[in-house]
């Protein structure tokens, strides 16, 4: 289309080896404009008054099927597991973790959130460093060659930016464009200074903005996301219920004009006190609220007793806190509480093994058939 990729919008990402249905926007393009796509068939719906977003996509619907699977007789049981983890909920509802699922931090090469973590600690360098060098065994030959290159480079005391763009391939276009930055700045060893300030003229942060501008948020969502998942991690260990609350937790009610699925509204909090934890449980066995965590950033409040102190161990430990999330421009983030478990109405079925079920937005089907099908997520 000719057109720059800060014009596209979606709403929400979908699995690249999976089959469909994808909204798009293109601001100020006409229909005619818009190329056939090869394998892709691609439906003009009309005009909008804005771009879309991600909070425009309310959920997915999922119908997979499971080839030549060991163990299917398991699926009963397991189901039946689910439904008590969701706390017993009405009909064939069943509960998991709201966990975010692999490709949040990289399918193959798992490094987004250490990008992100590295971000919120000003540390532009290393941020850079983690994403366009580290080489990863399963990437392709020349892949990994090429990031030690810049590995190596990084490390000497005039790093030949040049030489890394020479070997780096060309499909790799955002390593390729961190790159072309550091030699136009003529980056060395000694200019980082990890979070002496947030100068825009810092070379490794100018390579970093780079990327585009999606790309920028997704790493510190990826940081959040990862610290969200230990947070998890941890109370499931400590034994806490997922599908109510306990006194200290922090609750939000159910986006009541989506009827397609359960969805949190993360706006709409309230805290579980001592003398209300027994109406929100009621409101949370009804689907009409949920148990929250949080996303870190500068807007964010922590829960009170035994959940608070799960969420200031985990980012003691990684040594976050929301005031570090007050970053330059498309790094900085606000933070939200997200649902910690995600429940939904399952149907199995036999011969082929098939699950048909519907999630909101933000939360991942893997993580579901990780529980059926007990594999590597990357095999999924």
């Amino acid at each position: 289309m000719a057109v720059s990729r800060e014009r596209v919008d979606w709403a929400g990402t979908k699995d690249k080896y999976a089959v469909t249905t994808q909204l798009f926007s293109v601001y100020d393009a006409e229909p005619e404009a818009v190329p056939e796509i090869r394998d892709a068939e691609v439906e003009i719906v009309g005009r909008a008054g804005r771009h879309l977003s991600y909070g425009d996509l309310a959920g997915n619907a999922f119908d997979i099927t499971v080839r030549d699977p060991e163990h299917p007789e398991t699926a009963d049981a397991i189901t039946d597991q689910l439904r008590a983890f969701a706390g017993g909920r009405d009909g064939d509802r069943i509960g998991v973790p709201n966990v975010f699922g692999h490709q949040r931090f990289g399918s193959r090469r798992p490094v987004t959130h250490e990008v992100g973590l590295a971000i919120v600690r000003r540390e532009w360098r290393e941020a850079v460093l983690t994403y366009a060098g580290n080489p990863y065994e399963p990437e392709p030959d020349d892949t990994r060659e090429a990031r030690a290159v810049v590995d190596e480079q990084a490390a000497s005391d005039d790093p030949d930016w040049g030489a890394c763009l020479d070997v780096m391939p060309r499909k790799l276009g955002y390593e390729r464009s961190m790159l072309h930055r550091l030699q136009e700045r003529g980056a060395g060893t000694g200019d980082a200074d990890p979070g002496a300030d947030d100068e825009p003229d810092d070379p490794w942060r100018h390579a970093l903005e780079a990327v585009p501008s999606n790309l920028q948020r997704l790493f510190v969502n990826a940081a959040q996301s990862y610290a969200f998942n230990r947070i998890l991690s941890e109370r499931l260990d400590r034994g806490l219920p997922f599908h109510e609350p306990v006194p200290g937790d922090v609750c939000c009610f159910a986006d009541t004009g989506i009827d397609a699925v359960r969805k949190p509204d993360p706006d709409r909090l309230q805290h579980a006190t001592e003398d209300r934890v027994d109406v929100l449980s009621r409101h949370c066995q009804r689907g009409r609220a949920f148990v929250t965590a949080p996303l870190i950033g500068t807007g964010t409040e922590f829960a009170n007793g035994e959940p608070g102190e799960i969420e200031r161990a985990v980012f003691d430990d990684l040594g976050l806190k929301p005031s570090l999330f007050d970053l330059p421009g498309n790094f900085e983030s606000t933070g939200t509480r997200r649902a910690i478990l995600v429940d939904t109405e399952m149907t199995v079925s036999s011969d082929p093994l098939t699950f048909e079920f519907a999630l909101p937005s933000g939360s991942y089907a893997t993580t579901v058939l990780r529980e059926y099908l007990k594999t590597d997520p990357t095999d999924l």
